[in-house]
């Protein structure tokens, strides 16, 4: 299974593998992987941090950077906002600007609703705390 997602200007594709989540840029470069344990690897395979069940967002020495909430939000290790996936599948900068759509039926739309994409099978918090907290560290 595949899903685009678009953020911030950037589009990543993310597949799912046998146990890990495949994250691609636009170019279709692998620039980073999601296990199924919630384990983040950048294109090496070298684990640059975990996204925990309980929403913890971990860098790779175990500290938190970051939580995503059941509500989608998404908050730095300060707990203050910078960003937001709502039920309806937008994808929200901290000032509630959309900058894209991840649509029920697994296309992916820019914030003009252009279709940039298809995202089916792959939990969108866990693709925005990828880009929200270690796209840098994946490259």
């Amino acid at each position: 299974m595949r899903k685009i997602l678009f953020a911030g200007g950037l589009l990543f594709l993310l597949s799912l593998a046998a146990f890990a989540q495949t994250i691609e840029n636009a170019s279709r470069s692998t620039i980073g992987y999601i296990r199924d344990n919630g384990t983040v690897e950048n294109k090496s395979r070298s684990t640059i941090g975990y996204i925990n069940n309980n929403g913890t967002v971990e860098n790779s020495s175990r500290s938190t950077i970051g939580y995503i909430t059941e509500n989608g939000t998404i908050e730095n290790a300060s707990r203050s906002t910078i960003g937001y996936i709502t039920s309806s599948g937008a994808v929200e900068n901290a000032s509630r600007s959309t900058i894209g759509y991840v649509n029920s039926d697994g296309t992916v739309e820019n914030s003009s609703r252009s279709t940039i994409g298809y995202a089916k099978g792959i939990n969108p918090r866990h693709a925005a705390a990828f880009f929200f907290f270690f796209f840098k560290d994946a490259k």
